[in-house]
């Protein structure tokens, strides 16, 4: 199972239920390796899209605690427990963990590849990533040349667990 995020100096990702940023190439990024795949994410991470409906072209699955939450094509499961059953359904490498907060701290255990990409600007954030930097079972593997957007300066890195 892998993440993907983009996140800030401090490992900020998200304000107010929103993206810190919006980097048209980080989109890409993400359009291109999660289309076709299988997308985990909490509720409030689905409902942050356009008209908060689900992403096209792949597996959505929503973990929510409300029993009576539905959403058109989406999986909806309401615990972790729910939620790693319907994944047995997939293969785990198609399988990419998308947020927010609380869906990325629960489920990074079962992961072995982060993408991020990380942007150097501390931006005002009130949801945060893992600092992968500072745990001993993930080690950088890969980061690219600097690209810059507006003026921010960021790159793409991948994390993969030792």
């Amino acid at each position: 199972m892998k993440a993907i995020l983009a996140a800030d100096k401090h490992w900020g990702i998200g304000y107010n239920n929103r993206l810190l940023v919006s980097i048209p190439s980080d989109m890409k990024f993400f359009r291109q390796t999660t289309t076709g795949k299988v997308v985990v994410m909490g509720r409030k991470t689905l409902e942050s899209f356009p008209n908060g409906m689900p992403l096209k072209n792949r597996t959505n699955i929503v973990l929510t605690g409300n029993k009576n939450y539905q959403v058109k094509d989406a999986v909806v499961v309401h615990s972790e427990q729910e939620l790693t059953e319907e994944l047995k359904k997939y293969d785990t490498d198609d399988v990419y963990v998308i947020g927010g907060e609380s869906i990325y701290r629960m489920m990074l255990p079962y992961c072995d590849e982060v993408f991020v990409t990380r942007i150097d600007h501390a931006f005002q954030a009130d949801t945060f990533f893992p600092d992968l930097d500072e745990m001993d079972e993930w080690v950088m593997t890969e980061e690219s040349e600097e690209h810059t957007c507006f003026d921010l300066e960021y790159c793409f890195t991948k994390y993969e667990r030792r």
